[in-house]
């Protein structure tokens, strides 16, 4: 990849990339409708952590997490931001400046004390593993004219962990929900996660995060719509009239996770350029992973790949954390493998390369008459992958006769962690707010909206939506359609005023 391009911006890119034809991605004709999107994997070639990624001229500030900003890196058009003299007296702080706002307050605070004390443990976690990951994504944040303590937001995220998944689905360092992304330019689907693979998903954040900023114009209500959504944000904005952070949390409609989110940033930006103040002076930093790349064929078993390189399979899993299952995508001539560095020559002469690729499938039999629909949602797996995998069975017509291949190895359990997300049950609280949306949706359908109301409700500790119904002899599909903007996000709370005439 030519060097200038590091110094390009992230938009610049996406074109650079879209309009290249590299043969280690290109999409194959079969299944293409799964939108691989080449142009981020191919911006991701570029950030190669032994040519490219680390500045190896580019000191780090004393006493900092790897990838900090500080004076070498402080340029114009980003503005530079110093904690407040408060807070480097009673801290006594060494590194006070910074490229995203500080704020020093009771919510910063309090984060700073959980971390040097009951929450010590996971800071030390969290930044013995930004040794292997910070400088990189620093590099790449600093790249597209971010600012490189916006590493603090992806501390805050994940602990830097490429596997983390939240309780809301959100996976990889910097946890992008499917939807978003997909809408950045991440490949999420059967075989591939690419929320899990650092460089790409930074690159997709990076260009979120302009995104965000370019909405808002401030680098805290950015981190609070990454946190919130983007709509979250932009409706408390109208609602309280303002675009200050921190008056905004004084209000009800932001949840307390995005309002502890940006103080918690913060809090790990001021312990992070101030290791030693902090008593954390034996971190024992990871180091960046080092690797070369090698070219297999689309639907590789990697297993196999393992083999012929002499290493364990798990391995090969540490090294490309976005291959969520055993082999690579189907829907690709090639795929681009990271590896560890002295394994390329290897594999480069190994004379059957063309022969590693997964067959070794499991198989099913139906006893009777049935459907590629119906194995789809009794094995859990994506009827795309079923139709690509068995392009000689009839979709609708699937006979006692027909052996049908399944995409889990021949070897496996279907119970292995491999396939962990697809027995996953969502926790009671999801299930209640998806009942509770199912019940508000029903009434809505019944109820009519009042134009103009001039009567309003107080709601009272205690009171349901039935019971406001009952008091006010208004039907609740009514209160249900009038109060939408209320009762549609969150059950009704004390001190709510509902419309009911």
């Amino acid at each position: 990849m030519i060097k200038w391009m590091g110094t390009l911006p992230l938009g610049m890119l996406f074109l650079v990339s879209a309009c290249s034809t590299t043969s280690s991605q290109k999409i194959a004709t079969v299944n293409d409708e799964e939108n691989y999107n080449p142009s981020v994997s191919e911006q991701a070639e570029y950030y190669r952590v032994q040519e490219q990624l680390i500045e190896k001229d580019l000191p780090n500030c004393k006493g900092c997490i790897h990838g900090s900003a500080h004076e070498l890196t402080f340029t114009a058009p980003l503005n530079t931001y110093e904690i407040s003299p408060k807070a480097v007296e009673e801290l006594g702080l060494v590194n006070t400046k910074f490229d995203f706002p500080v704020t020093w307050n009771k919510q910063t605070k309090m984060w700073v004390k959980f971390f040097t004390t009951r929450g010590r443990r996971h800071f030390i976690n969290y930044t013995q593993r930004a040794g292997r990951y910070a400088p990189v994504l620093s590099k790449i944040m600093a790249d597209n004219g971010l600012p490189r303590d916006l590493i603090y937001l992806a501390m805050a995220e994940s602990g830097f962990q490429n596997h983390a998944r939240s309780w809301a689905k959100a996976v990889g360092p910097w946890q992008f929900m499917p939807a978003t992304g997909k809408k950045f330019g991440l490949n999420i689907d059967w075989y591939v996660d690419e929320r899990r693979d650092p460089l790409k998903a930074t690159i997709a954040a990076a260009n979120y995060l302009k995104t965000l900023h370019g909405l808002f114009g401030s680098w805290e209500l950015a981190a609070a719509g990454y946190n919130a959504g983007e709509g979250k944000i932009g409706r408390a904005i109208r609602m309280y009239k303002t675009k200050d952070f921190w008056r905004l949390t004084k209000g009800r409609y932001l949840r307390p996770e995005t309002k502890n989110y940006v103080p918690k940033i913060m809090a790990l930006a001021i312990i992070g350029k101030n290791l030693e103040v902090f008593g954390f002076n034996d971190i024992q930093f990871e180091k960046a992973l080092d690797y070369e790349e090698i070219m297999v064929k689309g639907n590789a078993d990697l297993y196999q790949v393992a083999e012929v390189l002499e290493i364990d399979f798990e391995v090969v899993k540490k090294y490309n954390p976005e291959i969520v299952r055993w082999q690579t995508p189907n829907y690709v001539e090639n795929y681009t493998l990271r590896v560890p560095v002295g394994l390329k020559e290897g594999w480069e002469s190994y004379p059957e390369k063309e022969s590693v690729i997964a067959d070794n499938y499991k198989t099913y039999v139906p006893k009777g008459l049935t459907s590629l629909n119906h194995i789809s949602r009794k094995f859990k797996v994506p009827l795309n992958v079923l139709k690509a995998l068995n392009p000689t069975v009839s979709p609708t017509r699937v006979t006692s006769k027909s052996v049908v291949y399944l995409p889990f190895r021949e070897d496996h359990s279907l119970k292995a962690s491999m396939y962990a997300d697809l027995y996953e049950k969502p926790r009671k609280h999801i299930i209640r707010r998806q009942n509770y949306q199912r019940v508000i949706s029903s009434y809505a359908k019944k109820g009519k909206v009042i134009k103009n109301p001039t009567v309003f409700y107080t709601v009272k500790k205690g009171d349901s939506l039935w019971k406001v119904a009952q008091r006010t002899g208004v039907p609740m599909g009514t209160i249900i359609k009038t109060n939408q903007h209320i009762v549609k996000r969150r059950q009704i709370l004390p001190g709510d005023k509902l419309a009911i005439r």
